[in-house]
């Protein structure tokens, strides 16, 4: 996941990963906000798909991989405070397709605010295999 130029530029942290689980934090930056304090809605579903796809990535063997195909985001409070957390975790794992979910809460003078909730679809793949 840090591999990915958009994780690294937005500069979250992996903050618990177990099977059927993945969690990311993101520091408030200017530039991902609407108005000071505020993160847009943009990272917001962002910081959900990556959560939900790799809480379903955690399912899969070695030479697989995991890419969002469809995810619905629910926006249900401002997204006001010092960073995020989104908690992603598996509804239903399979071969070809996994259903993962993700919370969002806003981190506000140690308080946790649900701001956002998603419904994610992943395809599963075998990753191909280098030439000799």
């Amino acid at each position: 996941l840090m591999a990915m130029p958009i994780s690294q530029h937005m500069g979250f942290d992996i903050t618990d990963v177990a099977p059927g689980r993945f969690e990311i934090s993101q520091p408030f930056r200017r530039e991902l906000s609407f108005r000071d304090g505020a993160f847009q809605a943009g990272p917001v579903g962002t910081l959900a798909d990556m959560a939900a796809a790799c809480a379903g990535a955690t399912m899969l063997p070695d030479g697989w991989a995991a890419s969002t195909i469809d995810y619905t985001l629910k926006l249900l409070a401002p997204a006001v405070g010092e960073k995020l957390v989104a908690r992603g975790r598996v509804v239903r794992s399979g071969r070809t397709l996994t259903v993962a979910a993700a919370d969002v809460f806003a981190v506000r003078d140690g308080k946790e605010t649900l701001c956002a909730t998603a419904l994610t679809t992943i395809r599963n793949f075998e990753t191909p295999r280098p030439r000799q």
